[in-house]
């Protein structure tokens, strides 16, 4: 009799290895058996256009694919390709007969380690999303580029999934409602790529385009010992895997916005900024966000041809929540330029955080790109530097840097914090004047703190060398002397906090949303 899947392996005697009970989780697309210490992942014998299992050496060939791409992030997790015989029905790694199956063998590990199950109870979700960063960052850093004359990352093959979605999505829906989000997300993507097609094209001339992760949802990272990491890349489909980069980091965006998260989504999005300085990438976060949404929506819609009942209903729901986050992601957004303005140790990094985080800012760190400039990683020391990176050049160079990303965020749509201390009048009225030729509102961040508590602070920070910061004690008292403060037209413009106690964010928000016209993430 041929092999039933995956009920033929729903019994612990088919295994090489001690199994008190096997248990079956089901996606559209693969069985996963976990059965003692493994996981056994098999792929189904379906065919959806943007992905092919339809024979078995087809799936041989996506199984050999996803070892190799997820051993790159999690090699602990992926152990081996074996294969599954049906007379008798055994898994085994070697077959002297052709196997009638393959299946990927892994390292279990607790449903709960997933991501999507570790931001409910991590008591610290953000410190969290700086390691994630960071390793989604070094993974980046590491993938394979896609060549000049390569097709990925080109306009069409941009384009071309993005229609494929809209018309697979209409395959399955017949709800008018739904169907006319789908029109108006179609329209603007229409309009969308017009104009952002010049750019799709410079980005894969300029090395973004890479062997990315392709599926970086919160169901596709798992916590081990405290770190998180990436696995269940995408292997069926090598044009959806080879991609800007922005794209993986857009789908992680998304999905934490979907799931009441989205203050994680700008913390996450924010740390990945400064560790790869790519701010010209914003330019397409609107795109992609949109995409990672309607993706989302697809596989949701694929679902309910395979549901019934409730969890049909549940699909339908599901799919809708992810169609109506795609078409708000449509929408212009509101934009201002906000500086920090205070002294070494005042507070304007940690405590500008919380408006980062809730307001859906994107943060400059001027001690980051001072050292980007100079070639530094942020946390290296600047002394082997020739001449130093604090002269008068320096900061001008700084300075003028500054002032382009900050355009660079606001023209691709989103408010920006430039973090620097500003205690000089010229560069802030440089930077205002960025805001004027912009039209979009300013506002001033000034943080203030004890002498004594300055001091203390820089002193402690520079101790630890794991700030991008070099600002010592004795910075800050020349700081002190050369400090210029703020003019009374400037203080029309200006919210000052004071950090020597905590600040009052419940107070201090509308203030801030106020002056700005910006809105919390949560509405």
């Amino acid at each position: 009799m041929p092999l039933q899947l995956p009920d033929d392996l729903m019994h612990s005697s088919v295994f090489p290895h001690p199994v008190d009970k096997v248990e079956l989780v089901e996606t559209h697309i693969s069985w996963v058996l976990l059965a003692g210490d493994h996981a056994y992942k098999i792929k189904k014998p379906v065919n959806f256009g943007f992905l092919d299992f339809s024979t078995r050496e087809k799936r041989r060939a996506a199984c050999l694919e996803e070892l190799r791409i997820n051993r790159r992030t999690a090699p602990m997790l992926y152990e081996a390709l074996v294969c599954i015989s049906d007379n008798p029905v055994e898994i085994h790694e070697d077959s002297r007969d052709p196997p009638a199956e393959y299946a990927i063998r892994m390292r279990r590990f607790a449903q709960s380690a997933l991501l999507s199950s570790v931001l409910k109870i991590h008591p610290d979700a953000l410190s969290l999303m700086d390691d994630l960063a960071c390793h989604v960052a070094g993974f980046h850093a590491t993938a394979d580029i896609a060549s000049i004359s390569s097709t990925f990352g080109t306009p069409d093959s941009v384009l071309a999934p993005v229609q494929q979605n809209i018309t697979q999505l209409r395959q399955q829906i017949n709800d008018p409602a739904l169907l006319g989000i789908i029109d108006s997300v179609e329209q603007w993507t229409q309009t969308a790529f017009a104009r952002l097609k010049s750019v799709f094209a410079e980005r894969q001339t300029s090395g973004h385009v890479r062997e990315c992760h392709g599926d970086m949802h919160l169901g596709n990272i798992v916590v081990l010992d405290g770190k998180p990491l990436l696995f269940d890349a995408l292997e069926f489909n090598a044009s959806l895997r080879w991609i800007d980069r922005m794209s993986d980091v857009a789908f992680l965006v998304m999905d934490l916005q979907m799931n009441a998260r989205p203050d994680l989504g700008w913390h996450f999005l924010n740390k990945w900024l400064e560790s790869t300085g790519d701010y010209q990438g914003l330019r397409l976060l609107p795109w992609y966000l949109c995409y990672r949404a309607m993706v989302r929506a697809k596989v949701a819609a694929l679902r309910l041809a395979q549901q019934e009942g409730d969890a049909r209903l549940s699909a339908l729901e599901q799919c809708r929540a992810y169609l109506e986050l795609a078409e708000g992601y449509t929408r212009p957004q509101p934009r201002a330029l906000i500086i920090n303005h205070g002294l070494s140790g005042s507070g304007k990094t940690t405590h500008s955080q919380y408006l980062v985080d809730h307001c859906g800012l994107i943060r400059i760190r001027a001690d980051v790109e001072r050292k980007r400039l100079f070639g530094l990683h942020a946390t290296e020391s600047s002394q082997r530097i020739t001449g130093g990176i604090y002269t008068e050049e320096a900061n001008l160079r700084t300075q003028t840097y500054l002032e382009q990303l900050a355009q660079t965020v606001l023209e691709a749509g989103y408010p920006v914090l430039v973090d620097a201390t500003f205690i000089r009048r010229e560069p802030r009225e440089r930077m205002r004047s960025v805001a004027t030729a912009l039209q979009t509102p300013w506002l001033v961040l000034a943080f203030e703190a004890a002498p004594a508590t300055l001091r203390e602070r820089a002193a402690r920070r520079a101790a630890s060398g794991h700030d991008a910061s070099e600002a010592t004690a004795d910075v800050v008292a020349i700081q002190m002397e050369h400090y210029e403060p703020l003019a009374e037209n400037e203080k029309s413009d200006t919210l000052s906090i004071n950090t020597d106690t905590p600040p009052d964010w419940s107070r201090l928000l509308p203030v801030f949303c106020a002056q700005t016209r910006l809105r919390s993430v949560f509405g």
